[in-house]
């Protein structure tokens, strides 16, 4: 805030406010503010140079378009990719196509137009307006010395289409990069693996416009004949299990061409994720996934990264029983397909909540033959975090998308395959830098004073997603006049809001269990069967271990 004395504010110009009133007030004089004397507090909204008009008047030299940032969203991303300003060095190097060149000095830039896309992926439901509107903030407000005009939604369009996927693709792979080596340097492990890093892989449909090029680039999945309700964006990603981060995307087709099947569709990306960032699959980590069985030619060729794999088989898969079982109750196996054979260790076992068992048994896969190190009952704990590092992920994220909810409407808004190659990178990178700024906060929050969690450390996934996502959105509007302040003031801004974001947490591990998990929040609660929520540990019952 600055604090002006309202006797030392004066208009500049000659004759009132000058001849179209697009002037800012200067403050005359330098008096010493005194006990009630009446004071403007401002909110300092852009650093600019000054233009002086021949009447007087003050105006602001540049562009507004230059000036918007995204506050603590935006910082957080220079941090990961290694580079102050990337966006604008992105935005430097792209050439626009379609109707507009970029030669000539225009409502947009390239550079606002990928905020835009960045900041509308964190405002589901709204519309182009109402995200310009949050981008721009004051700015429009400031007299600068040209004219300058909100761009309208046409305006919005088509420079998305001029901009293409390209340079958003590129700020993700440099984001998931930076997300990698983030968790490589620190340790937010929430449950241990012995010394390995949980992780977990796992695919989601995401629903498109319903339009003939969509339609034709991705089709759609559940239906024989591609005739479901709107087209389909399959993706596959993988996650960090504890702080739910994404370090790797791919996405394909959900239709015909993406595979007959959800899991042979998905054992296709699997294929992609391993060909575009091998350098995740690390020795150091163990890659749980679920019973979309990836093959015995896939889980060879993740081995042969060196990573590890637990993977849950379904029923119908044959695993030959090599040896005796262990004193852990698991037993090494083979397992042969696709021309291929693969020594495994398997664990089999039982969970029951209350007293109640669960309707299945459940069968684990791994590579890891040490049943000391690697024990059967810690492994099958392990699996639970597929669970948090997927289906909790997958969730937190299609929440800052509209529409996300079974039988809705569209989840993104893109009526082109190559728009929607956009919006998707997009909505990967914003989802990501409020997972960013969740760490941020969870880093300087201070621990509970009582609760079950008293005492301990803050843990990034105790930090609300929906707050983090809201804290963006509020920086948004200081962004302008924050990214030219003094460092010093930059991070005591910062601080305040991580500071406000580490209060607002969330109660994890509850011990809830359902028959079925959801990934997004069912539209109607009420309607419909309810299905049954137990609060109780789970206990797990490991097959064949002898018993204490």
């Amino acid at each position: 805030m600055v604090a002006v004395r309202v006797a030392d504010l004066a208009s500049p110009a000659r004759v009132g406010l000058g001849k179209d009133g697009r002037t800012a007030l200067v403050a005359a004089g330098a008096g010493k503010i005194r006990t009630g004397d009446l004071v403007v507090f401002c909110k300092p909204v852009a650093v600019a140079a000054a233009v002086v008009r021949r009447d007087g008047r003050v105006q602001a030299a540049g562009h507004p378009a230059d000036h918007v940032r995204l506050g603590i969203a935006e910082q957080r991303l220079d941090a990961l990719c290694g580079e102050p300003g990337v966006i604008d060095k992105v935005a430097a190097g792209l050439t626009l196509d379609g109707r507009v060149k970029g030669t000539a000095r225009r409502a947009m830039t390239a550079a606002m137009v990928i905020r835009l896309v960045l900041l509308m992926t964190l405002m589901p439901g709204s519309c182009y307006a109402e995200a310009i509107a949050v981008l721009l903030g004051d700015l429009p407000l400031v007299p600068w010395h040209r004219r300058y005009r909100v761009p309208t939604d046409a305006v919005a369009c088509t420079w998305r289409d001029a901009a293409g996927p390209a340079p958003l693709q590129e700020l993700r792979d440099r984001a998931l990069a930076g997300i990698d080596a983030e968790h490589r340097d620190h340790d937010w492990r929430a449950i241990l693996a012995g010394a390995l890093e949980v992780c977990s892989i796992d695919g989601s449909l995401t629903r498109v416009p319903d339009t003939p090029q969509n339609r034709s680039a991705f089709g759609s999945a559940g239906t024989a004949d591609g005739s479901a309700p709107y087209p389909q964006l399959r993706e596959l990603r993988c996650s960090v299990a504890s702080t739910r981060a994404t370090v790797g995307v791919v996405t394909g087709p959900s239709g015909p061409g993406g595979g007959r099947d959800k899991g042979e569709a998905e054992q296709k990306l699997l294929d992609g994720a391993l060909a575009r960032y091998p350098h995740i699959f690390t020795p150091d980590r163990i890659w749980v996934m679920d019973r979309n069985y990836p093959g015995v030619p896939r889980i060879k060729a993740m081995l042969a990264t060196g990573t590890h794999v637990l993977i849950r088989v379904k029923d119908g898969i044959t695993l030959t029983r090599t040896g005796d079982f262990l004193p852990d109750g698991s037993y090494p196996a083979l397992i042969c397909g696709g021309g291929h054979k693969l020594d495994i260790r398997v664990i089999e076992y039982q969970v029951s909540v209350a007293g109640r068992d669960a309707p299945e048994l459940f069968c684990l896969i791994t590579d890891l033959d040490d049943w000391q190190a690697y024990p059967a009952g810690m492994l099958a704990e392990v699996y639970h975090w597929r669970w948090i590092g997927s289906e909790t992920a997958l969730k937190e994220a299609k929440s800052a998308i509209r529409e996300s909810g079974p039988s809705a409407g569209p989840m993104l808004r893109s009526a082109s395959p190559a728009l929607i190659a956009q919006e998707h990178a997009a909505w990967i990178i914003s989802a990501e830098l409020a997972r960013a700024a969740a760490r941020d906060a969870a880093a300087i929050a201070a621990p509970a004073r009582k609760g079950r969690r008293a005492g301990l450390p803050v843990h990034p996934r105790e930090i609300s997603f929906a707050a983090a996502r809201r804290a963006i959105i509020a920086s948004t509007w200081s962004g302008a006049a924050t990214a030219s302040l003094p460092p010093g003031l930059i991070t005591a801004n910062r601080a305040r809001i991580l500071d406000r974001l580490g209060r607002c947490r969330i109660i994890v591990d509850r011990n809830r269990h359902r028959d079925r998990k959801t990934k997004a929040r069912l539209a109607f609660p009420h309607g419909g069967p309810v299905i049954p929520t137990l609060t109780a540990p789970a206990q797990i019952s490991v097959c064949g271990a002898t018993p204490a």
